[in-house]
């Protein structure tokens, strides 16, 4: 049997996965395969990892190297985050935020910009301070922040070679409390955006996109003089533990009702032990400037007839910019719209041809990990850098062994093996 992606929806085109066991094993590999794609938890929606012969680096050493003084770890790229957190915390040490499960590998989040939710937070790949890159030559790379091109290679979309070691930032370990509110309204939404999304650490709303807004979830970092109130914006406090998708297990998700807790068990909605969101399911998100936040919710709003029916739930969160060249945030504070999807994918794709029509004249970026349909060269007048990135990858990848169809399609432009 072939191997699928975590939805099911993706049927990879390899017939097996290879798995080094040493760098020098994997230099070998990369530079004899005519073409090759590194396979990390399998969490893409589409076809962005396939590719005729594919690489798992869980075989690779994974020992963590804290560096106290620079505030870095240095860590294994196949490493998921959950397991880093489990090790962080053994050493009173945390990130600055997570992502909505804590499933998904440290070099497949960073490589396609991967985010939580925070005023103030960006995406996950601006946490690397350095990285370690094998290329299609075998040539071993280390690239740290300040570098040329390091900007370039960090959301690289595993375009650019097989990512190894990663160096994030780290700071000491803390603890979070999490809220859910209900019942909270367009209408408070639409006039207290701003101070909606800054209510909190992390700050997410869940959409139906019905009558109401939904559910207002609120992380905050720990402070024992303040309590977290039990109303926000209109909205009421949840008085036991509750799914964002209606008539999920409670259980699978973080703990709430403002008990606090440590930073990996509070900032990712879904707990490591729980199969994360619906399961069976497809995601889709755009990226846009923060500017434009309602003008996008409105234009959504106004395909809601439409969107309910393929619906699990939407979530809407606030992503700070940055300066990753094909970062979603690059140079923009960020409001993502996010879609979980009932596992149709032919009507989710005719409707996502309705929803990139409403938000075109926005300029939405689209999540690199999740499905969408605009081509490459609709996408890169989007990306200031995106020129830049596409000479990186002919440099760093001459041969387009890296390359796939469908990097050739949404991302380079061209045939397979660059513009």
């Amino acid at each position: 049997m072939r191997e699928v992606n975590w939805a099911g929806n993706v049927v990879y085109t390899a017939e097996h996965v290879q798995r080094p066991a040493s760098v020098d094993e994997l230099r070998e590999l990369l530079a004899r395969a005519p073409r090759i794609h590194v396979l990390g938890s399998r969490h893409s929606f589409n076809t962005i990892a396939d590719s005729s012969e594919l690489v798992s680096l869980r075989g690779l050493p994974c020992e963590l190297d804290v560096d106290r003084a620079a505030g870095t770890v240095t860590c294994s790229g196949a490493i998921t985050y959950g397991e880093l957190a489990r090790e962080l915390a053994a050493e009173r040490l945390a990130l600055a935020n997570l992502g909505s499960l804590p499933h998904i590998s440290l070099a497949g989040s960073v490589s396609t910009a991967t985010h939580g939710s925070g005023d103030r937070c960006g995406n996950l790949a601006t946490a690397v301070a350095g990285l370690e890159l094998v290329t299609s030559t075998g040539e071993l790379i280390r690239a740290r922040r300040g570098d040329p091109d390091f900007d370039g290679l960090v959301v690289g979309l595993g375009a650019l070679g097989a990512i190894t070691r990663v160096t994030l930032d780290v700071e000491p370990a803390y603890e979070v409390s999490q809220v859910v509110y209900e019942g909270l309204s367009w209408q408070a939404l639409d006039e207290s955006f701003d101070e909606l999304t800054a209510a909190g650490y992390s700050v997410s709303v869940f959409t139906r996109w019905g009558d109401e807004a939904g559910q207002l979830w609120v992380k905050r970092r720990v402070n024992a003089e303040i309590a977290a109130p039990r109303e926000l914006f209109g909205a009421r406090a949840a008085a036991a533990q509750v799914h964002p998708i209606p008539g999920g297990d409670p259980a699978a998700c973080t703990p709430q009702l403002g008990a606090a807790g440590p930073w990996h068990d509070r900032l990712s909605h879904f707990r490591l032990e729980f199969t994360p969101s619906a399961g069976e399911e497809l995601q889709s998100e755009y990226l846009l400037a923060r500017a434009d936040a309602r003008a996008a919710i409105e234009a959504l709003r106004r395909l809601a007839p439409q969107i309910r029916p393929l619906l699990h739930i939407g979530e809407i969160r606030t992503v700070a910019a940055d300066e990753l060249w094909m970062s979603p945030e690059y140079r923009r504070d960020a409001v993502g719209l996010h879609f979980t999807w009932l596992r149709e994918e032919r009507r989710v794709e005719s409707l996502l041809a309705q929803i990139e029509a409403a938000l075109a004249p926005l300029h939405p970026r689209p999540h690199w990990g999740k499905l969408f349909l605009a081509r490459a060269d609709a996408i890169a007048p989007r990306y200031e850098r995106h020129a830049d990135f596409v000479a990186l990858q002919a440099r760093l990848d001459p041969r387009g062994a890296f390359c796939n169809d469908w990097l050739a399609e949404r991302v380079l432009g061209g045939a397979p093996g660059g513009a």
